[in-house]
Parts: C-alpha cells; sequence; structure tokens
C-alpha cells in the first residue's frame, strides 16, 4: 500500500475536527462533551483515508 499525503481540504477539516473534539473534551464547550470521542475518531479517520486513498 502506498500512502499519499492529503489534500490540504482534507488535512484542515481533520484539524478542526480534532481541535472542537479537544475543546468539547476539556469542556469549554459543554455540548460538545458527549461527542468529544467521536469527534477526535472521525478527525483520525478521514485524515487516515486522505492518507490511504490517493486523490482524497
Amino acid at each position: 500500500m502506498r500512502l499519499t499525503p492529503p489534500t490540504k481540504a482534507v488535512f484542515w477539516i481533520s484539524v478542526i475536527l480534532t481541535v472542537v473534539a479537544l475543546l468539547g473534551a476539556l469542556g469549554v464547550v459543554a455540548a460538545l462533551a458527549p461527542y468529544a470521542t467521536w469527534l477526535a475518531i472521525a478527525g483520525a479517520a478521514i485524515l487516515l483515508a486522505g492518507n490511504a486513498l490517493k486523490g482524497f
């Protein structure tokens, strides 16, 4: 399997999801606290897909 760099859009979407998850986990945005784990997993999955799939 060859890995390719993700596009800039995919990278920034994953960064934003991860930061939002961190804010939820720390309690800065209390409404997102129950979803913090899923947001972090989604950010990691998107970044993983961007690396594994060519052109994504």
